[in-house]
């Protein structure tokens, strides 16, 4: 398949085909992984993100109540009554 490179403002650019992408697997994919290996340009799914989903398990714990502080409330209780 040949498709064409498309100058877009001071860039290139080309329009992939949705059967393309499909057989790829990237065709409900917003964003996707490019690289050039070999002097091929190659596209790839993106990896999930190494924190993918930590909000959420975050807000899971807390909502069990598992957020609370390991040793309690300590530490600059006296600084009102240092001299600087």
């Amino acid at each position: 398949m040949e498709i064409t490179i498309r100058t877009i403002g001071n860039s290139k650019g080309v329009v992939l085909p949705k059967l393309l992408l499909a057989q790829a697997g990237l065709d409900d994919q917003a964003t996707a992984d490019v690289a050039v290996e070999n002097g091929t340009i190659v596209l790839r799914k993106p990896l999930k993100s190494v924190r993918a989903g930590w909000g959420e398990a975050a807000a899971v714990v807390a909502a069990q109540g598992g957020d609370s502080l390991l040793m309690g409330e300590w530490g600059n209780l006296d600084d009102a009554e240092l001299t600087w």
